[in-house]
């Protein structure tokens, strides 16, 4: 047998040797975000931020063809608007940060104190979600059926006082985008709940390239005050679920706490039903557990910040004009291809340094395309590409491609589309890999999560829908398990059994999974 070659990769770690560390590790090689030196928040650096402006840019373009309308909304919410909603408040209460006063003045020791005269009247809660303040705007704009449905979005930070805390998963202050709409029917309401449902699919598969599975979740999972909430679940390569987006409707309670009524065709006054729905930073992690390898992130092409990095070989001798000369033009060819409807996003990086250097840290960062160009390349019109996802050959080197010039540019667009498919159809066939749908019992359920079995995946399982005691009893025996419930998958099978949690006749089919 022939021994294979050894591959020695970019990162100190790789996702096998310790997948949590790992996920540290590409955040940090690819220079996504850092610590901020406040507990739970984080910088975003340059690249994890560009990561998220062609999210936002693109959801927000999805957003918009929809009808929903962007405002902004304040970032502090008097107390006394959550008081108004009690399942909701219980919900954040323990999340929420509270400013108490105005001003600050020195204490005895030299420091600083607030000021026992500065006490605010009434605190304000720092922005965790914005339905009670949103809902008190909605109660003075809507007047008659004439003004619904109403259909707002806004792209803020929020902050939810988290106690264990992971960069981009969970942090006490994030990054998002949470539409509220209002309605004059709940078949009104809950069509937008599903349009933004399936938005969040959409966006996650054919931009993200990530799958995920859609579905109601479980009565004890649902959004605090909310009458349902469904989900998208991606499955992380460790075989745990990463709740990425959620889309909720409200029923009335909201419209009642906040008083958003409207004037029927008949003149009676008449509740709102209402919606929310939202996705954030965690989108990023989603993609860096989705698609990074033991060298680093690969990011989705539609996504990525750069496409295609172009890198000159610079000798620091008179060539080094000439090659710079035959990359420029080389770059301003690329950028007037287009790639899913845009101009393709080009980097001539003429930082100084080895090529090869600067090419590793580009292989961390996951873009595209990377090409390296040297002097006998320039002269004889030739580039030398690698593709991210095709990072290493058979004998365990970079792999790099010789094309023409001409035949690159005229072929980059179909290599960043055949990118983007590749990594949706890796995704897909490694999650599809790991559902299983066999375990009929709870002694079976508990055997395959056992602590020996790395990255198990998921369960499929029946399910008889118990609420209340039922439900809660079924929850406790899942948390000793380290479980949840994920969502009930739309285009399941038909429930054909008996529910091993209550032994009930099954209703529907449920995933049952570790998660984040």
């Amino acid at each position: 047998m022939t021994k294979q070659p050894t591959i020695k990769h970019a990162l100190n770690v790789t996702r096998d040797e310790d997948f949590a560390q790992w996920y540290q590790s590409v955040i940090a090689e690819a220079e996504l975000a850092e610590e901020s030196g406040v507990r739970g928040c984080m910088v975003i650096k340059p690249w994890g931020y560009g990561i998220w402006e062609r999210i936002q840019k693109l959801m927000d373009e999805r957003i918009k063809e929809a009808g929903v309308e962007n405002c902004y909304f304040p970032l502090f919410i008097p107390l006394s608007y959550f008081a108004k909603e009690a399942d909701h408040v219980e919900g954040f209460a323990k999340e929420m940060a509270v400013v108490t006063h105005h001003r600050l003045i020195a204490d005895p020791k030299g420091g600083l104190m607030p000021d026992p005269e500065a006490k605010l009247e009434e605190p304000l809660v720092v922005r965790p979600t914005s339905e009670t303040v949103i809902g008190a705007a909605m109660a003075r704009w809507i007047q008659s059926w004439r003004d619904l449905p109403l259909l707002t979005n806004q792209w803020a930070n929020v902050v939810r006082w988290e106690m264990r805390t992971r960069m981009f998963l969970r942090t006490s202050e994030f990054l998002w985008q949470e539409g509220h709409t209002a309605h004059a029917d709940e078949a009104d309401a809950m069509a937008e709940t599903l349009r933004a449902l399936e938005m969040y699919r959409s966006f996650s598969e054919d931009v993200l390239a990530m799958p995920v599975i859609t579905g109601p979740k479980p009565e004890n999972e649902r959004f605090p005050g909310a009458v349902a909430t469904y989900s998208i679940e991606a499955m992380m390569q460790d075989g745990k679920a990463l709740q990425a987006g959620t889309s909720h409707y409200l029923g009335t309670g909201f419209a009642e706490a906040a008083g958003i009524r409207y004037q029927d065709k008949e003149g009676q006054q008449t509740l709102c039903h209402t919606t929310s729905w939202g996705v954030s930073t965690r989108m990023i992690g989603g993609v860096i557990m989705t698609h990074g390898d033991d060298d680093g992130l690969r990011t989705p092409p539609q996504v990525a910040p750069q496409q295609i990095v172009i890198l000159p070989m610079l000798r620091d001798n008179d060539g080094d004009e000439a090659l710079l000369a035959y990359c420029e033009a080389l770059r301003a060819d690329l950028a007037k291809q287009s790639a899913f409807g845009e101009r393709v996003r080009v980097l001539l990086d003429k930082r100084p340094g080895k090529a090869t250097q600067k090419r590793w840290a580009w292989v961390k960062k996951g873009v595209p395309l990377i090409l390296e160009i040297g002097g006998r390349d320039a002269e004889g019109g030739q580039v030398s590409v690698l593709r991210r996802d095709k990072l290493w050959n058979d004998a365990a080197k970079a792999n790099f491609v010789a094309m023409s010039q001409g035949e690159f540019v005229a072929a980059a667009s179909a290599e960043l589309e055949d990118i983007e498919r590749a990594l949706f159809e890796e995704a897909r066939t490694r999650r599809d890999a790991q559902i299983v749908r066999d375990v009929t019992d709870l002694d079976g359920l508990a055997a395959y999560f056992a602590e020996d079995r790395k990255f198990p995946g998921w369960v499929e399982m029946q399910w008889s829908r118990p609420t209340g005691d039922a439900l809660d009893k079924v929850v406790e025996q899942l948390k000793a398990l380290k479980l949840t419930i994920r969502n009930t998958p739309t285009g399941a099978a038909p429930a054909d059994g008996t529910c091993p949690f209550t032994g009930d006749p099954a209703v529907e089919r449920i995933l049952v999974a570790r998660s984040y």
